[in-house]
């Protein structure tokens, strides 16, 4: 049983923690504004990136930010953009407004927001079908990608629409449906408690009545988050390998990052977790190929957003290969990155789940003080 002391705690961290982030530097926004899409029952606004003279029949790449963050800074940030110009893809930027959450975050913990049809995942719904229509794009090639908060919704939309996208990366972010009220939320944040890994499955198939094929998975995480615990990645790759028929999976190291992926019978990566070593809470970034540092966006010499656009297959694989696109520890020469080492093919299955304790909160919570942590969680973005 969780302290209510321990709670309290937890709040007051992570309002600490939001208090003294950095500002994000000026940078040229490079979205427009995405005109009426439809009833946006999410009441979300919509961002779009367009390179010039893209031809019709191009991938869709849809980016939900973190909390704390705009559709503009994340793309600044992350370079997208500059590699959809390069590699000839469109962009869709959901973004979060703070009537709906004071720190921006998507609410991937209020059932109603998370549920096929409804809340802020109809309104992506609705931006995504406004893209495709007005820009000629094509339906097979629609991917979805977030960091934390704004990937746990985009672990939402693969579950509630799997139809809908061909493949999705998951950076920091928790599995679907881990979460359905606000102490829930901020136990399974920290690896505490949740669904075991069949019921988690059970709620992935029961999302929608799609039979297959599904969407590609690639899960990003900072084995040192502090936030997100790395418990999470484990949990997501075991709910989607419940509808992946895999031959098994292989790992490799390369001293940052710890690789594992699982192949269906004809040899295709179907899933995959990215764990980087010594990296907290962020998106991994190299500036010197891609990105700008900044709040939870991250140098770690490796850019996430090479790499997932090649897991896709939506940009070259010499610039986006997970280990090629490793920039080299300052330790080590230039020329002679750490080697990964290729392990034996294992399991179809990911490492144990921790034997986590129950996520019920201590039953005073519920009496004199609800209203201080009903405070707290307002002022830490995760209540309305």
């Amino acid at each position: 049983m969780r302290k209510l002391s321990d709670t309290l705690a937890r709040l007051s961290a992570l309002q600490a923690r939001q208090s003294h982030q950095p500002k994000v530097s000026d940078f040229q926004d490079r979205l427009s504004i995405l005109p009426d899409f439809g009833s946006n029952p999410g009441a979300l606004v919509g961002k779009f990136h367009r390179p010039e003279g893209l031809a019709a029949g191009a991938p869709l790449v849809v980016v939900l930010h973190g909390c704390l963050q705009t559709a503009g800074a994340y793309d600044h940030h992350s370079g997208w953009s500059r590699l959809a110009d390069e590699a000839g893809f469109a962009l869709l930027f959901p973004e979060q407004q703070r009537a709906n959450n004071p720190n921006l975050c998507f609410n991937w913990f209020q059932p109603g927001d998370v549920r096929r049809g409804a809340g802020e995942a109809l309104s992506i719904r609705q931006m995504i079908e406004a893209m495709v229509t007005m820009h000629r794009l094509d339906r097979k090639r629609i991917f979805i990608t977030g960091l934390s908060a704004g990937g746990a919704m985009a672990a939402a939309m693969l579950a509630t629409y799997p139809e809908i996208f061909a493949g999705g990366s998951i950076i920091a972010g928790l599995a679907y449906g881990s979460a359905s009220t606000i102490p829930e939320a901020f136990d399974r944040m920290r690896g505490h408690g949740g669904p075991d890994e069949a019921a988690l499955q059970k709620i992935l198939r029961g999302a929608s009545s799609h039979p297959g094929p599904w969407p590609k998975i690639s899960i990003w995480q900072g084995a040192s988050d502090r936030i997100v615990d790395r418990s999470n990645a484990v949990a997501l790759a075991g709910q989607w390998l419940g509808v992946h028929a895999t031959s098994g999976s292989q790992s490799r190291n390369d001293g940052r990052n710890t690789w594992q992926v699982w192949s269906d019978a004809d040899g295709e990566a179907v899933l995959e977790i990215n764990m980087i070593a010594g990296m907290g809470h962020g998106t991994p970034i190299d500036p010197e190929r891609l990105g700008t540092p900044g709040p939870y966006m991250l140098d770690v010499g490796l850019s996430s957003t090479l790499a997932i656009a090649q897991f896709w297959r939506i940009a070259e694989a010499e610039k986006a290969n997970a280990t090629t696109a490793l920039r080299p520890v300052p330790s080590a020469p230039r020329s002679a990155p750490a080697r990964a080492e290729e392990e034996p093919a294992r399991s179809a299955q990911p490492t144990a789940r921790p034997a986590w304790p129950s996520p019920e909160m201590d039953a005073d919570a519920a009496s004199g003080v609800r209203g201080i942590i009903e405070n707290a969680l307002r002022a830490a973005g995760l209540m309305r």
